[in-house]
């Protein structure tokens, strides 16, 4: 699990790289060039991107900007598809036999680019060597419910469980479950810089911090195909640098790191076209239960039905983010708008009606912390607008208090603050991701609060196998949280693709968690 609390969405960028595919051999192929015709250049797309790589290793650091490039290179045993919330079979098709097993069945012929095969053997060496190794910054946190992986044949793959967990499926389909070859990766060592998987592309070339290529393997049997002979990642330092590679033509595809001004020149452009999706990225504002402010129920309800999350983000994001109303963003099974619900409009009428009853003289004082960096240009923007909506209500004085990353972290973990201002992108594609590092005991966003409802909910639907109830036993949970305002939600992100007008397929090749399948991409 990443120790560096909260990640703005950004990830990894390409450009181009090399082979064509075969035909197989004996069997005719219709695309093939006929005699006398010149052979068919082959596709590569250039793409760049502000992101840093900070490991080719699926057990290494367990950074967004390290996915893109995972997410092509490795094979999982279950992959979710685009317009498909649940997953579905990559290198494998799983199944609970129990509620503490889950059995996976691999396909036939399932091949490494060095040629060696893909076995159980080396599903059940790559997972015990993730939580082996136990990397700083790294995946093996996921897998804490993992009690051991049993392989009967060469083709079956059994995870045992301590405890149930729902999750498992979904953990699956994330780059920490990614399949390595045991005959090439060290059972006690990273290999940052080199790979082995059997994923659509295989690595041909890396200079860290500089350019990767990738190139089509085409012994990848899987639902992601690659419709494009390979890719060539180059790391830009900054956003103009990247707003000149796509805007000149000199990269096919730029993506994270434009910001909103360069965002809407790239709107405005008639050279490129703009592909925008929700991103799983959420900002939103915590109390620390160490204040005694805070510890106040009041006070934090009146702070949720003062909030008015369209005002802010309009004024300070323009249509780059979207107003969020629950902890867990739209697209997530069993998410609701708890804080729509809970407190409808911003009114300022109700909240003082919540504070009186409850005692509390007004304004109540309260210190916002925030740091100027971490959450790009317009964090400060936010937080004077935060700050004008309280004190205008008259019911609370907002002091601002700011401080550089590191001591930021240190501080608000200590509860320096009354409210911190935080940000998250989840580390698997489920709901629970959201709301556990609130309410479970040692979670990234452990401040204080205690709960035996939420407590008990998180439970249920962390075992509940039922793929109905558990949305049902999400979606109650965000009712407890809204009720009980351990954080507010402010807004949930964009993720943004600029591309030349040739490449096709733009849309399908966004995740939701702020990577690239490149696969589907073509020109």
């Amino acid at each position: 699990m990443l120790t560096e609390w909260w990640r703005r969405g950004a990830v990894t960028a390409a450009v181009g790289v090399l082979s064509v595919s075969l035909a197989a051999c004996g069997e005719p192929d219709d695309n093939a060039p006929h005699p006398g015709e010149p052979t068919p250049k082959a596709m590569v797309l250039r793409l760049a991107t502000t992101d840093q790589v900070t490991s080719l290793d699926p057990a290494g650091p367990y950074g967004v900007g390290s996915r893109t490039v995972q997410a092509n290179l490795y094979q999982t045993l279950l992959t979710i598809m685009p317009g498909k919330p649940t997953p579905v079979p990559d290198a494998a098709d799983c199944q609970f036999d129990s509620p503490t097993t889950y059995t996976c069945s691999l396909k036939e012929g399932l091949k490494f680019p060095n040629g060696h095969e893909l076995t159980s053997s080396d599903v059940k060496f790559s997972f015990e060597r993730m939580l082996k190794l136990k990397t700083p910054n790294g995946p093996a946190p996921l897998f804490s419910t993992l009690s051991s992986v049993s392989t009967p044949d060469d083709l079956t793959a059994v995870f045992h469980l301590k405890s149930p967990d729902a999750r498992l499926p979904y953990l699956l389909t994330t780059t920490a479950g990614s399949i390595v070859d045991e005959e090439y990766y060290p059972a006690n060592k990273l290999l940052d810089t080199k790979a082995m998987g059997s994923g659509p592309y295989q690595l041909t070339a890396y200079r860290p911090g500089k350019r990767i290529m990738l190139a089509r393997f085409d012994g990848y049997r899987g639902p992601r195909g690659p419709q494009n002979d390979g890719a060539e990642i180059t790391f830009v330092k900054d956003s103009t640098a990247l707003y000149q590679a796509v805007t000149t033509g000199k990269t096919d595809l730029a993506f994270h790191g434009f910001g909103p001004n360069l965002t809407d020149k790239l709107r405005a452009s008639d050279r490129v076209q703009l592909v925008e999706s929700d991103s799983a990225a959420i900002q939103f504002y915590a109390f620390h239960m160490k204040s005694l402010t805070s510890r106040k129920l009041a006070v934090r309800r009146a702070f949720a039905q003062l909030l008015d999350r369209q005002t802010l983000v309009k004024k300070v994001y323009g249509d780059q983010v979207a107003p969020l109303f629950s902890l867990v963003p739209p697209g997530f099974g069993g998410q609701v708008d708890a804080f729509r619900t809970e407190y409808k409009q911003p009114n300022k009428t109700a909240a003082a009606a919540i504070l009186k009853e409850a005692g509390i003289a007004v304004p109540v004082p309260l210190t916002v912390g925030w740091t100027p960096v971490q959450y790009g240009t317009s964090a400060k923007a936010e937080v004077l607008e935060l700050k004008r909506q309280l004190d205008a209500s008259g019911l609370f004085r907002v002091t601002l208090r700011n401080a550089d990353w590191p001591e930021y972290q240190t501080l608000a973990r200590a509860g320096a603050y009354d409210v911190y201002y935080g940000s998250w992108i989840p580390e698997y594609p489920d709901g629970d991701d959201y709301l556990a590092p609130f309410v479970r005991a040692g979670g990234l966003f452990q401040n204080g609060y205690r709960s035996s409802a939420a407590a008990k909910l998180l439970q249920q639907e962390t075992t509940e196998q039922n793929g109905l109830e558990r949305d049902d036993l999400i979606g109650q949970l965000q009712g407890v949280l809204a009720q009980e305002v351990p954080a507010v939600p402010a807004w949930q992100g964009r993720f943004t693709v600029a591309a030349g007008k040739d490449i096709e397929n733009v849309a399908a090749a966004l995740n939701p968690l702020s990577f690239l399948y490149l696969s589907g991409l073509r020109k």
